[in-house]
């Protein structure tokens, strides 16, 4: 039998979390009887994995939650691994580096991967839910670069070079990665310090790197993926921004950033990048209006909006479903229980 894997993406505010929870509660254990719930939650979200940043993230975690440390058979060492309980349900993927940590996506592939081999032997379903589209690619495709070092002394080099000048020597590097970046990867100095340190790494190890692009089977040849997209119009997830920003702040947002920087985290920690986040530093350092600042915020969530769902229609495995339509949740039940409770031929044989 196939081991199983849910994947429910899509962009900002579309309500994934929610979904993923109902879809763990309601899973069968496929003819077996369940013990409790059968789904556990991992969170595919760039901002999610630091820790003391729960309300601009967006977390929604109950009052009083403690993470609790994974007890594994799999060998995998690190205390701060752990999981919520909510409803009854794990949740994974928070809480995995302090606020003033660089993480990146081959942190996350390494650790999500053990997460999922153990939900895995003790008989569960993995949901993976989020819209960080590069962290599920690392998941159920891999990523060939995702192996690579950082390079420590190629980064201080590039430290003061303007966007335009790293553009240029990306260029003289890999002129078809160049070619490849969209607009806004242009003009983000961490994807193009990346994109750099890669293309010496591939111009330095040319060996390796063919291995490397070899690299298949993720996870296991086996895993039977089904992907979930959820989307609406953008009246309607303007509408739910505006919504979720608003509670944010009234939850204690300002406080929380207040908090962050009290413990030393700096504006130029790469979790003070995150939407919500970097738009305050001019709110709290020269004096924006919380009109503009909470503008500014808005504004950047839907261009966040765009850019994933550019990204994950580029995949035609995913199945899309309207929020706005009565039946999407019915209709996303009835797939999932259809494809969870499908034998493969090899079992029937």
């Amino acid at each position: 039998m196939k081991n199983k894997l849910l994947v429910i993406c899509g962009p900002t505010a579309t309500g994934k979390t929610s979904l993923g929870f109902k879809l763990a509660k309601k899973l069968s254990s496929r003819g077996r009887p369940a013990s409790g719930w059968n789904g556990e939650i991992i969170s595919a979200d760039s901002r999610q994995v630091y820790k003391h940043m729960d309300i601009g993230t967006g977390k929604g975690l109950p009052i009083n939650s403690k993470l609790q440390t994974l007890n594994s058979n799999l060998g995998f060492r690190n205390s701060d691994l752990g999981f919520y309980l909510i409803h009854g349900i794990k949740l994974w993927g928070y809480d995995l580096a302090e606020p003033n940590e660089r993480y990146n996506v081959s942190v996350y592939f390494k650790t999500i991967k053990y997460i999922i081999s153990d939900i895995w032997m003790r008989g569960k379903l993995p949901i993976i839910v989020g819209g960080t589209g590069l962290y599920i690619k690392s998941i159920i495709d891999g990523i060939p670069t995702v192996d690579i070092p950082k390079n420590d002394s190629l980064r201080e080099s590039l430290e003061n070079l303007t966007v335009a000048q790293m553009y240029e020597k990306l260029a003289t590097l890999d002129s078809t990665k160049a070619a490849s970046l969209n607009s806004s990867d242009k003009l983000n100095p961490r994807r193009l310090v990346r994109a750099i340190e890669v293309a010496v790494w591939n111009i330095e190890n040319e060996t390796q790197k063919q291995i490397v692009e070899k690299r298949k089977n993720v996870l296991d040849r086996d895993v039977d993926v089904l992907m979930v997209g959820l989307i609406a119009n953008n009246s309607v997830l303007l509408n739910n921004i505006e919504k979720r920003v608003e509670s944010r702040i009234e939850n204690g947002f300002i406080d929380e950033v207040e908090n962050l920087l009290k413990m030393g985290v700096s504006w130029k920690d790469q979790s003070m990048n995150s939407l919500g986040y970097k738009e305050s530093e001019a709110f709290f350092k020269n004096g924006q209006t919380y009109e503009d600042f909470v503008s500014l915020w808005i504004k950047n969530e839907m261009k966040y909006v765009k850019r994933q769902i550019t990204w994950f229609k580029k995949d035609r495995r995913i199945k899309w479903f309207d929020i706005e339509s009565l039946e999407y949740p019915k209709n996303v039940e009835k797939i999932v229980n259809k494809w969870y409770s499908s034998i493969t031929n090899d079992t029937k044989n």
